[in-house]
């Protein structure tokens, strides 16, 4: 099971009241990723046009996904990823997407027919889905669509007048039946993924302990994210020293991937009024950094080969090249946070998003970063 290190007793302690700085007793609502002030300093960004975030909007505005006319590939009694069932991949992660981007769209443009197609989506499937089988990407699936499900969820629920309890009753229970028992299995396993795998299973964990007023939940969340015996923490996915990712021996693609999912855990507990950022003095800047560093071009990159939590993960003698320079949108984000909020330097991510901003679609991230946060 993946159980806290006790590398030694002071150690422990220290991360273990890192931990437990939880601020307040009541959750913000919504609040997965956005405050209602968020979301209200958006709708402004969209009426006025503000650049350089409208361009973001306007690739949102534009992603069929996010069309309140968007038709359904689904819904399915069962998905996968892989296995007998995973033809239905692709088609339920578009399907997921759209009730994400759909959510987003009713609150940034109060056009009502998004936060309707995006009910919609969530009810049929949480009238008809009933397996995720136990494959090797179930955790995977419920990490990855199934923050896109609450955190359309919670958005409904918490502004949309045309939703009713028995919707919402319904939704829950797809959510709680069906994703969660798949990130607590996960959670109880003894650790044997790459580090991505745990950061994704648990930014769905944190969003899902947010919507259902669950502070257990949510401070199991942050104590993974501080301590697990797991790959997918702060201090086991990136090095103090150099910011190396416990990934980059293997390829940028997944190394961006898990980089992205932890500044999602943080941004939402950064909601909730908890700085998971500044962990291990701003090791999550450090990450980036790294990455973005070696992506821009840099062949003089320290690496040394990583000892990871599982042994299986150990042989990778230098940084990878496969994928290098192919960016996806995660940049802004943790941007935004350490060098708009906190006033610090983050000059070779600065370099990235000068070069991809405006930030657009990823089926795997919250995306779009240089619309959606670029508020305070």
């Amino acid at each position: 099971m993946r159980k806290l290190m006790l590398i030694c007793p002071i150690v422990f302690m220290l991360m273990a009241i890192m931990a437990t700085k939880v601020i307040g007793q009541k959750f913000v609502h919504p609040g997965v990723l956005h405050t209602q002030k968020d979301f209200d300093d958006l709708y402004q960004v969209v009426k006025h046009k503000t650049e350089p975030a409208y361009s973001s909007y306007l690739l949102l505005k534009d992603n069929p996904r996010a069309s309140a006319s968007y038709k359904m590939n689904g819904p399915y009694k069962t998905i996968s990823r892989d296995g007998e069932f995973k033809w239905t991949k692709t088609k339920m992660e578009t399907d997921f997407s759209a009730a994400y981007l759909n959510a987003v769209m009713w609150m940034v443009t109060k056009d009502a027919a998004h936060a309707k197609k995006s009910t919609e989506i969530l009810e049929a499937y949480a009238d008809t889905l009933t397996t995720i089988p136990a494959t090797n990407d179930a955790p995977l699936l419920a990490g990855l669509e199934g923050l896109k499900i609450v955190y359309a969820a919670e958005v409904l629920k918490h502004t949309y007048k045309g939703i009713t309890a028995k919707q919402i009753g319904k939704i829950t229970k797809m959510i709680t039946g069906i994703f969660l028992p798949v990130i607590e299995k996960f959670y109880a396993a003894e650790p044997y993924t790459n580090g991505n795998w745990g950061v994704i299973t648990t930014k769905t964990y944190m969003a899902a302990a947010i919507f259902l007023d669950d502070r257990a939940m949510y401070k199991k969340a942050i104590d993974f994210y501080y301590n697990a015996n797991d790959n997918g923490t702060i201090k086991n996915y990136i090095s103090g020293e150099t910011g190396q990712v416990q990934e980059s021996g293997r390829d940028q693609g997944h190394s961006q991937l898990g980089i992205g999912a932890l500044a999602t855990i943080c941004e939402e507990a950064w909601k909730q009024g908890d700085d998971l950022y500044s962990a291990l003095d701003n090791r999550l800047m450090k990450g980036y950094e790294y990455v973005a560093r070696y992506n821009l071009g840099d062949d003089n990159m320290p690496f040394t080969t990583w000892k990871d939590i599982t042994g299986k993960y150990s042989d990778w003698t230098v940084i990878s090249a496969q994928s290098r320079g192919k960016f996806i949108p995660v940049y802004e984000m943790v941007y935004h946070h350490y060098v708009i909020r906190k006033g610090l330097a983050m000059p070779y991510t600065k370099q990235v998003i000068d070069k991809i901003r405006p930030e657009d679609f990823d089926r795997d991230q919250p995306a779009f970063g240089t619309f959606l946060f670029s508020g305070k």
